[in-house]
């Protein structure tokens, strides 16, 4: 929701800033895994009971996780690399912050165990919903939007974690909205794949390369020159 809404505001926001890193001459890349190692601390200070801390450098992984494609366009370095690399940090990022509430929940004797499969249903719809717009793209379908996407699943967690007696009713939600989200991705690209041209002809161009190796196959069995035996 706030990736659709907010995205061309925030870009115009971070693209001086963009401009200015760049002649420090950090990469992209960098920015990148500087937010995952800050994201993997922020895990490790929640697993271990320090909410505010994990709080802070949960925002002070966000940031440079908000630079790194401004970098990347100021210095005219956007690849598909790039945006591979960046999504497949944000899941590490997202399931090691899940799995440190999980493990804060299991280890503090105010919770009961069961409570630590909450932050893992979470991630696990989660990882659906990266899978479900991922699999349209191939395909040429659009699966953006939703009620709960990465930016909404960080803030909710920003405020569970600022506001203690909050994170369990706020974890609950977020697995409700994540669900909801799942369900309004399948539903969209349901009704685009019945009439999406790009799918089909992909679809047939495939049938067709499958059916070009079986020709080319079967006409090598033919031609080929059996040995003789000595």
């Amino acid at each position: 929701m706030f990736d659709g809404t907010f995205r061309k505001p925030v870009d115009a926001a971070v693209k001086p800033i963009g401009a200015l890193l760049r002649k420090t001459g950090i990469s992209p890349d960098v920015l990148t895994v500087i937010g995952m190692l800050t994201g993997i601390a922020a895990a490790v200070a929640v697993g271990s009971g320090r909410l505010l801390l994990g709080l802070v450098l949960v925002i002070l992984a966000a940031l440079p996780d908000l630079l790194d494609g401004a970098v990347a366009k100021a210095t005219q370095t956007s690849s598909q690399r790039g945006a591979f690399f960046d999504s497949t940090v944000d899941r590490v990022t997202d399931t090691f912050l899940l799995g440190g509430i999980a493990w804060y929940f299991a280890t503090d004797d105010q919770f009961s165990g069961q409570l630590a499969m909450l932050p893992f249903a979470i991630a696990g719809v989660s990882s659906l919903i990266s899978y479900q717009r991922a699999k349209a793209e191939s395909l040429g379908i659009d699966a953006k939007g939703g009620l709960m996407e990465r930016a909404e699943r960080i803030i909710a967690i920003c405020i569970g974690l600022a506001f203690s007696q909050l994170l369990i009713p706020i974890l609950w939600i977020m697995l409700v909205l994540t669900s909801v989200t799942a369900i309004q991705r399948f539903v969209k690209v349901w009704r685009q794949a019945a009439v999406a041209p790009v799918t089909q002809e992909r679809i047939e161009m495939r049938r067709s390369r499958r059916q070009s190796r079986r020709v080319a196959r079967t006409e090598r069995r033919r031609t080929r020159v059996p040995r003789r035996r000595p």
